[in-house]
């Protein structure tokens, strides 16, 4: 994949991954490979975790401890100059929270995304005035600014088009409950409009939407999730607060929740009954 359709972020993991089974196949403890580098046990954890940028010089120092030279040298350099790279998200860095910006720069290269919401329409389909209501509705509990709201609905729609409309799109799946559908945001205009955009969007190659009525077996007690699939890389699945974010990656607890998104679509409407009870929800929203 050429750099430039690639994600920094990812390419910053897989930097940091092949680092550490570098250093691990030469039997080298994170301990003694910064002893023998003359660095602290924290930087070699940090740059393998992703946590730290490494230089180019960092990079070659630890080739050559590691005994990699030629093309694995070149390899590991060009991920380096990838990882360098500035992602689209970094423009919205003042006003997102660190860990989504993380999340976006994972997204970006994702070739599968599962997204369970019980709240609220996920916001890779939202509307314009409908993530404004979304994010308006925290303000003043996550204290964010006019300005911070104007950023967080463009980053949104940047977001979307970068994700749905690119060239050889992700699949995306996504369950709905019902009750996403009925929490109103803004005036009924805006929901009659968002049930619509809904429609619309459901009807692409690459997405498929299925609403959990409220009247269905719920078989998993949990809250929004988001689970990443990538083509050389783990899985990982994103979990956002109110306050805050993390990410599970863990592959047992990444294949839990793999399975609990397959419980809460089995339990849902097909894609056909689902745009049927969304067109209905849109109709009530015009009264």
């Amino acid at each position: 994949m050429p750099s430039q359709q690639g994600s920094p972020t990812v390419r910053r993991l897989r930097l940091g991954q092949e680092l550490r089974l570098l250093r691990e196949r030469r039997k080298l403890t994170g301990a003694k490979a910064a002893g023998e580098l003359g660095w602290s046990p924290s930087k070699v954890s940090r740059i393998e975790s992703a946590k730290t940028m490494p230089s180019a010089e960092d990079v070659q120092a630890m080739a050559k401890l590691y005994r990699i030279e030629g093309d694995k040298l070149d390899e590991l350099i060009s991920l380096l100059r990838d990882a360098d790279q500035r992602g689209w998200w970094e423009d919205y860095e003042d006003s997102l929270p660190e860990e989504y910006t993380r999340f976006l720069g994972l997204e970006a290269e994702a070739v599968f995304q599962r997204n369970w919401e019980p709240q609220a329409v996920p916001g890779l389909l939202q509307t314009e005035e409908y993530a404004r209501e979304v994010i308006l509705a925290t303000r003043g509990i996550a204290r964010i600014t006019h300005s911070g709201v104007r950023s967080r609905v463009e980053a949104r729609l940047d977001r979307q088009r970068r994700v749905l409309r690119k060239p050889d799109p992700a699949q995306l799946s996504v369950v709905l409950d019902e009750a996403a559908l009925t929490r109103r945001f803004g005036e009924p205009s805006v929901m009659r409009e968002q049930m619509e955009h809904l429609l619309e969007v459901s009807m692409l190659p690459h997405v498929s939407v299925h609403v959990l009525t409220l009247d269905a077996l719920h078989p998993v007690n949990t809250g929004a999730f988001i689970h990443l699939k990538f083509a050389a890389f783990d899985d990982v699945v994103y979990l956002e607060q109110l306050y805050t974010a993390h990410f599970v990656e863990d592959l047992e607890r990444v294949a839990g929740y793999e399975t609990a998104f397959d419980h809460i679509r089995s339990e849902s409407l097909d894609e056909d009954e689902s745009r049927v009870l969304i067109q209905r929800k849109a109709m009530q929203w015009r009264r």
